[in-house]
Order: C-alpha cells, then sequence, then structure tokens
C-alpha cells in the first residue's frame, strides 16, 4: 500500500487597522521573509485556537477570528530540503487585542504595520504567493462565518471507545 499524501495545514491572521496589516519579519531558509502571523497547526487544537496561539506567538498581540477569509493551497521546493511540500492555509480576518511584553517566537525579527502598497512593493520579499492574495481577498470582502468550521471535541480533549 502507497503512503497517502497529506499537505501540511497552516493558519494565518489578516489583521488589518487603519488601512495597514499587520504582518511579520522572519529569517526563513530562504533568507529573510514577510508573511502574516501564520504557522502550523498544532496537535489538540482547533483552527480558531491555532490562529490566535500564532498570533500571539509571532506578535505579541492577542487576536481574536471574526471570520474565514479563504482556503488557499500552495506548494513549493523547500530550499532547506530541497523536496516539495504543499500547504492548506486557514486565513481569518478580526480584531487584534492588547500588545504583551512577550519575546517573539524564534526566527521573528519583528511585527510591522505595513499598507498593500507597502506590502506590493516587497512582494519579492514575501514568504508565500498567499501572503497578497490574502490581503486582496480580505479588501475585496471575502468573509465566511466561523459557523462553517466545526471542531469535534475529540480534537481538544480524549479519545472515546
Amino acid at each position: 500500500m502507497s503512503e497517502v499524501w497529506k499537505p501540511s495545514v497552516t493558519v494565518a491572521a489578516v489583521i488589518e487597522r487603519d488601512g495597514r496589516f499587520l504582518l511579520v519579519e522572519e529569517e526563513t531558509s530562504d533568507g529573510i521573509r514577510f508573511n502574516q502571523p501564520a504557522g502550523h497547526l498544532d496537535p489538540n487544537e482547533s483552527l480558531i485556537e491555532a490562529v490566535a496561539r500564532e498570533t500571539m506567538e509571532e506578535t505579541a498581540h492577542e487576536f481574536s477570528a471574526t471570520a474565514m477569509v479563504g482556503v488557499y493551497m500552495s506548494r513549493y521546493i523547500s530550499a532547506r530540503t530541497n523536496k516539495e511540500v504543499t500547504y492548506l492555509r486557514f486565513a481569518f480576518c478580526g480584531q487584534v487585542g492588547a500588545q504583551h511584553d512577550r519575546p517573539l517566537d524564534e526566527g521573528i525579527l519583528r511585527a510591522v504595520w505595513m499598507t498593500r502598497e507597502e506590502m506590493l512593493a516587497c512582494e519579492s520579499k514575501h514568504r508565500s504567493p498567499l501572503v497578497l492574495r490574502c490581503v486582496d481577498d480580505y479588501l475585496a470582502g471575502q468573509r465566511a462565518p466561523l459557523s462553517l468550521i466545526y471542531t469535534h471535541p475529540s480534537v481538544i480533549g480524549a479519545i472515546s471507545g
């Protein structure tokens, strides 16, 4: 029996305030890049919990998702492993909350607020082509209710039976 192919599931926060978007500048195997606060879904957490956690870890800001902007799939060749990687990204928008005095995740250089025009000017430094696409979908008003996402209790608790 052949191995089942599985994409890497990630979450991203599209956070806008006064026409600027909260991004992170981070060190990657491809050099310094810009991305939304984003990261991998961890075991025992919902997508909503994951995006709040990643935003806190990468920007020190609280985040409360209010809608899903979209679900995106992309793939690339990893510079580190030279293997093909496929990502399934769930992007959310919502409310940014308090900023905490805490260190940012390893590899995160800083959190920065940028306009779409500033983002476009540094597009070659984006972590993924999905960074600008998520912002453009957000600006176009694309939203899906969080009620479309269901997390069975077994995901965040003990598995019965």
